[in-house]
């Protein structure tokens, strides 16, 4: 019962449901899309352009509308409701699941889809949901164990989501004469969300650490700096590094959202051509990454900071996202995915640090001003990503993976000036504590 209070179980059974319902409605899009024509164009490529055009719409309605609704829930949260931008959210993922298992069913176009983003995101969204779940953990963990407690978070996550994929394509395939494929699945992952809601509403518990730090409300980049606490609490927030730290998360997620919107399209089109079992082993090497990515913060932070992580996970997304450009066989794609093996390491990290740099009492309006500000990131990459895969098709088609290496690469200018920084205002600070 213990357990059942904490916010670990929430977020494994949301990811699970989660990774069910995006393997059904990738299947289901591409199901709908196989008549798809296009004057001038050949079959294959008209099929990815009514897919690519799905999703642009589908992420853009998703991105957009929890935009001010997530605001009003960090502002609830601040106030002391830390349970409101759960709850929230999850009503929203549970009416969009029951919105494609009625498309499914009832044979309804999937443009209905369309609605069931409006509404999720009107819910808050993801945008509410997982800033809401690191505030809960921010709040129950000391400054020096936010980093990997966030990470434990991110691996729990992770591994629901490895689970969930490797089981939903073979989901997908048990069907009933009366519902066709894909039904079975969507009822799990309905269920799933159900039952989410119900232990977030009535179990859920939130708890703050009792004795927290001074130091821990103001700026802090490194266990180094904690010998300053009453500096920091004098100079405040420093807004030079806030400000690094979203450009640096901006940039990353332009690159990392970018690359993920087109790789679902990406592995249905010919060479690759995956079944619904293939989708789901991809999504759960997708997945996998989580775990990786945990046990490389756990192996590197003995010796490295907080700052040199974030760079480690960013050069590891670039490297294994350019080489996906030059896939053309399903272990080609395998392999570049295991060059990423680390690229989960730098959000939860930047939000380790901002988390860490502004009072406990903004923690939750921070945190959700940094979603927003990836909202804003996806709402710029999604029709440019999407109208550039539509334009190399027929040279290139992975050439938007080596856009999202070389925006990676930028990210990570104002992570190093953050290290830069880092060493300079750590003498200062300990100055005035000796």
């Amino acid at each position: 019962m213990a357990l059942l209070r904490r916010i670990e179980p929430v977020i494994v059974l949301e990811q699970l449901g989660n990774t069910l319902f995006e393997t059904a409605l990738q299947m289901v899009v591409k199901d709908r899309s196989v008549n798809a024509s296009y004057p001038g164009m050949s079959p294959e490529d008209s099929r990815q352009k009514a897919i690519t055009d799905f999703y642009m719409i589908y992420n853009l309605v998703v991105r957009f509308t929890p935009i001010l609704p997530a605001l009003l829930l960090a502002r609830l949260s601040d106030r002391g409701w830390r349970k409101a931008p759960i709850v929230a959210p999850l009503s929203g993922y549970l009416l969009s699941r029951l919105a494609l298992l009625l498309v499914v069913v009832s044979g309804l176009p999937v443009t209905v889809m369309f609605g069931g983003a409006f509404v999720f995101g009107l819910s808050g969204g993801f945008g509410a949901f997982w800033p809401g779940v690191m505030t809960v953990v921010s709040l129950g963990s000391t400054g020096t164990d936010r980093s990997k407690a966030m990470m434990v978070v991110e691996l729990l996550y992770g591994m629901a989501g490895l689970v969930g994929s490797l089981v939903s394509g073979h989901l997908f395939l048990l069907y009933t004469s009366s519902l066709g494929h894909g039904s079975i699945l969507l009822i799990v992952s309905t269920l799933l969300h159900l039952l989410c809601l119900l232990l977030a509403v009535f179990l859920l518990q939130v708890k703050e650490v009792g004795s927290r730090e001074p130091q821990e409300d103001g700026c802090l980049l490194s266990p180094a700096s904690v010998d300053a606490p009453v500096v920091e609490a004098a100079v405040g927030i420093n807004k030079v590094n806030v400000a690094l730290l979203f450009a640096a998360a901006f940039l990353y997620d332009f690159a990392v959202g970018g690359a993920v919107e087109i790789l679902g399209a990406f592995v249905l089109k010919e060479p690759l051509s995956w079944t619904a079992a293939q989708v789901g082993y991809g999504n759960a090497a997708g997945c996998g990454i989580f775990l990786t990515s945990f046990l490389g913060v756990i192996a590197f932070r003995r010796w490295v900071s907080d700052v040199d992580l974030i760079l480690i996970g960013m050069l590891s997304f670039a490297s294994g996202i350019f080489f996906m450009s030059f896939v053309t066989a399903t272990w080609m794609f395998y392999l570049a995915r295991s060059l990423t093996l680390f690229a989960l390491i730098p959000m939860p990290t930047i939000r380790s640090l901002l988390s860490q740099q502004v009072p406990s009492a903004s923690c939750g309006t921070f945190l959700t001003f940094l979603q927003l500000t990836l909202k804003v990131a996806g709402l710029a990459y999604i029709p440019a990503f999407t109208k550039i895969y539509q334009g190399t098709l027929d040279w290139l088609p992975g050439f938007v993976f080596m856009l999202a290496s070389m925006f990676t690469t930028l990210g990570m200018i104002p992570i190093s000036i953050i290290s830069w920084r880092m060493p300079q205002r750590q003498r200062y600070e300990r100055v005035p504590g000796d």
